[in-house]
């Protein structure tokens, strides 16, 4: 096993205009700044899941769609996520709670954190991912990126002349280094074990 922890920056939202990739690559070349981690950037879109149709959970039972066992295997490559996630809703996009059903073990005993956006920072969606990941086994970061009010409106096409995230960074920089650091410390607390 290597010791340098895989870490996946997963984009929730697979709209065709979702604003999801614009912080996913702000989260991903942070990751990639700390210099000790291998970082992949992971889009559900380019899996094509369908809707979950397997006759039980993969803990259960293998999984016959091809396009689930691909996601399966390209999940199971990490030993961390980095979820980003906008808030539809008060909770996560189906396209993510679709992503996460697909697969159970692969997910087990791993650690995320979150960067979400909306309204009021994507905190509903947060609060319910991190619910989700109880289920799944996994541990979740106290600190998370929350992009919300007037700085999503300062970045989102919806405030008329978005900017890029770094124009934020002030107000979401802290955040994001408190979430990597305690990413980092469980993944490698949760590699140590699995291993």
């Amino acid at each position: 096993m290597s010791n340098t922890p895989r870490i996946a920056v997963i984009i929730g939202s697979t709209r065709d205009a979702r604003f999801g990739a614009k912080p996913a690559e702000w989260i991903l070349e942070q990751a990639r700044a700390r210099g000790d981690w291998n970082v992949e950037l992971v889009d559900i879109k380019d899996f094509d899941l369908p809707l979950f149709n397997e006759v039980a959970s993969n803990a259960w039972a293998p999984s016959e769609d091809p396009h689930a066992i691909a996601w399966q295997k390209k999940i199971g490559e990490f030993d961390g996520y980095i979820f980003v996630t906008a808030e539809y809703n008060r909770s996560i996009p189906g396209s993510l709670k679709n992503a996460l059903d697909q697969a159970y073990v692969e997910w087990n005993l791993k650690p995320f954190g979150i960067v979400s956006y909306g309204s009021v920072g994507g905190t509903r969606a947060a609060e319910h991912l991190r619910t989700i990941g109880i289920e799944l086994q996994m541990v979740s970061t106290r600190s998370a990126v929350h992009i919300g009010g007037s700085e999503f409106m300062k970045v989102h096409p919806m405030g008329g002349d978005p900017k890029p995230i770094s124009e934020i960074e002030d107000a979401i920089g802290g955040s994001a280094k408190a979430m990597l650091n305690e990413l980092d410390w469980w993944t490698r607390a949760t590699m140590a074990a699995r291993d």
